[in-house]
């Protein structure tokens, strides 16, 4: 019996909660229009957020777990000397570096305990011909531990063999964005293609991966769907290497660099250009506690090699990447922030407007008293009134944001993804504010006189 009368109850305030609502349409929309802001906010926030996180760990399967990257640091062309100046001018003479090479490979390898694997790469733009078409690519020489430092899993075919790498012979593993070009609808396995000047035996196609413009620029991740692989030892002796390779002829001695030319006037540094042998070393260790003491074990060695000439820079993308992580956090709190000052804003509009409503409604509190209505049926009714404005303004808001989100991917580029437990947080969160913001209002109601309510002008 008693249910069923508080059903009763509940119904009927419910009913007159809608009946106030709908005769005050625009109020309404005004009062929850900090909701609707505050609901959106937070959806958009923790969608950005969440698509954060998912760039974070995709970026870090990229870069590979305790990797250390070192890549040299070319001279750089001196476009303000002119040829005269280089034939009348003396040249400075330069400690003479032999580069980063397969030398440093087998030294770090020999000597350094705490690395796990090492992984040199050498890159080389040129061209893959397909029916009489060049086609650009990124030929690159690679150890077979390349593709477990870089996280790249084979999907069909297999790795370098030990017998391939020795012999240097002409084989490749392909991405496989390459592999839909050359060979669409039929595999590629096998099968031979010719880069540049020489034939290549497809033996392998990688897992396809997606490469975010983020990744490539702020990581130097290469599109690696693109590229074509073979054994560096391939790559030194079938293509390029720059150690065999020079423009100027130079002499060398006591560890210096002199570049020939009369010795008069101001001295001149002659710059090599890219001398180096290797364009990247992908350096594996044991365990993250590792990575700094290794990154300055390698930086005093290579430097002692390279003749106290720095010539190569070392990173650490993980962390990069933490600090990446840690800017990206910074940006969420401040959405949080935002999104709780709207939603807050939202809270106090609809105390406001419903104290309001309490003062216009005086008379009519009045009469409901008189005539059997309790202080708990009154704030029942308040509460249920604001409860639906709030209820409301978190629909209309989650609706909102959801385009939001989507508007902002596409006009952006950042990725958002949406999850159920935030759009359900966010309607919890709307539907507390109506609650607590409505508690007051809904007591100065029930407080009042019935007697003065009805006198009340």
């Amino acid at each position: 019996m008693f249910d069923k009368i508080y059903i009763e109850k509940l119904k009927s305030n419910f009913s007159e909660a809608v009946r106030v609502i709908l005769a005050n349409k625009v109020r309404t929309l005004l009062t929850s229009l900090g909701i609707i802001f505050g609901v959106a906010a937070v959806i958009t926030m923790l969608a950005i957020g969440n698509g954060a996180e998912k760039e974070i760990l995709a970026q870090l399967e990229l870069v590979g777990v305790n990797n250390i990257v070192i890549t040299p640091i070319p001279d750089e062309k001196d476009d303000n000397n002119n040829e005269e100046d280089s034939d009348d001018g003396a040249v400075e003479a330069i400690r003479f570096s032999k580069g980063l090479d397969m030398l440093d490979v087998k030294s770090i390898q020999k000597n350094i305990p705490s690395v796990k694997s090492i992984s040199p790469e050498v890159v080389l733009e040129t061209y893959v011909i397909k029916k009489g078409r060049q086609n650009p690519v990124k030929l690159i020489g690679v150890s077979p531990n390349y593709f477990k430092t870089s996280n790249i899993a084979i999907e069909s075919g297999k790795n370098f063999s030990e017998n391939q790498v020795e012999n240097s012979l002409p084989v490749c593993i392909i991405g496989k964005k390459i592999e839909k070009k050359l060979f669409t609808g039929e595999s590629a396995l096998g099968k031979q293609i010719k880069v540049k000047d020489v034939w290549l035996q497809v033996i392998g196609v990688i897992e396809e991966k997606f490469i975010s413009d983020n990744a490539q620029e702020n990581l130097g991740i290469r599109d690696m769907n693109l590229d074509i692989y073979i054994p560096i030892k391939t790559f030194l002796v079938r293509y390029k290497d720059r150690k065999t390779i020079m423009d100027k002829p130079i002499e060398t001695g006591g560890g210096m660099v002199f570049i020939s030319g009369q010795q008069q006037g101001p001295k001149q540094r002659i710059p090599r250009g890219n001398y180096h042998q290797l364009d990247k070393l992908v350096v594996q260790v044991d365990n993250s506690s590792q990575l700094n003491a290794t990154a300055d074990v390698l930086s005093r060695m290579l430097k002692r090699r390279h003749n106290d000439m720095l010539d190569f820079e070392i990173s650490i993308p993980i962390q990069l990447l933490k600090q990446q992580q840690k800017t990206k956090q910074i940006f969420n709190i401040v959405l949080s922030i935002i999104a709780g000052i709207s939603l807050l804003i939202g809270g106090i509009g609809i105390m406001n407007i419903m104290l309001a409503s309490v003062l216009e409604r005086t008379k009519e509190i009045g009469i409901i008293r008189a005539i059997g209505a309790t202080q708990e049926d009154v704030i029942l009714q308040f509460l249920t009134e604001s409860v639906l404005v709030s209820i409301g303004g978190g629909i209309i808001g989650i609706v909102l944001g959801i385009l939001s989100s989507y508007i902002l991917e596409i006009s952006t580029g950042i990725e958002t993804i949406l999850s159920v437990s935030s759009i359900l947080l966010s309607f919890f969160v709307a539907t507390l504010i109506g609650l607590i913001f409505g508690i007051a209002p809904a007591k100065s109601a029930a407080n009042k006189s019935p007697i003065e309510a009805i006198r009340h002008e």
